[in-house]
């Protein structure tokens, strides 16, 4: 018996691959022109979950979620089209990635299993197969290539000072210093060492204030 959720998956391809062929808007749209739309939508879904979190309402969430899912399917339909990768192919890449990233659950030549281990050391254990898969890359020759400098700077900070830590190399922190970048940077270590995410600290005090 199938299963329902494919099936909701499968027609909704199949609505996208009408819609690219017979809606001009949708014929005329590239990887490059979508990018706009997938930003708007990825902040969409951030703000739906801060609602969904305050409220207990999650049906705003799943609506977001579609429109996000809306922009994968377009790009995987838009890239059949060219014979480049197809839904499919996007899913089996990242169930391959979860296998592999999570062998405390999936099998593990070690032995190890999953209730001797904390979350830190699975995601230490993450870090280092992720950095296997690419070659070994660490420390310094990671940071440029490996963290997109688009995203928000509070994240983007956090993401760094994460780098610099698992090179061992020292960042070096001012938070007396008197230029603004280097305290902002401290107080994300500050953060850091609480085990407090900077970017959703923040934004829950924004909300809190407007709100």
């Amino acid at each position: 018996m199938a299963d329902p959720a494919e099936d909701a998956v499968a027609e909704f391809v199949a609505v996208m691959r009408r819609l690219r062929a017979e809606c001009p808007w949708k014929q005329e749209q590239t990887h490059r022109s979508l990018v706009r739309y997938l930003v708007e939508e990825t902040y969409e879904t951030v703000d739906a979950i801060d609602d969904a979190e305050a409220t207990g309402d999650f049906g705003n969430l799943a609506e977001e979620l579609g429109d996000l899912l809306l922009q994968v399917v377009f790009h995987a339909v838009i890239a059949e089209e060219r014979g480049d990768f197809d839904l499919d192919d996007v899913a089996r890449g990242i169930t391959a990635k979860m296998r592999r990233r999570n062998p405390h659950v999936f099998g593990d030549p070690a032995g190890d299993l999953s209730a001797e281990l904390t979350a830190e050391e699975v995601d230490e254990r993450w870090q280092r197969i992720k950095a296997a898969e690419r070659g070994g890359r660490s420390g310094q020759d990671a940071l440029p290539s490996e963290l997109p400098s688009a995203l928000p700077a509070l994240l983007y900070a956090d993401k760094a000072l994460a780098r610099l830590e698992r090179a061992g190399r020292p960042a070096g922190l001012a938070p007396d210093s008197a230029d603004l970048g280097e305290r902002l940077l401290a107080l994300v270590a500050e953060a850091r060492a609480a085990g407090v995410d900077p970017e959703q600290a923040l934004r829950d005090a924004v909300r809190g204030r407007l709100g």
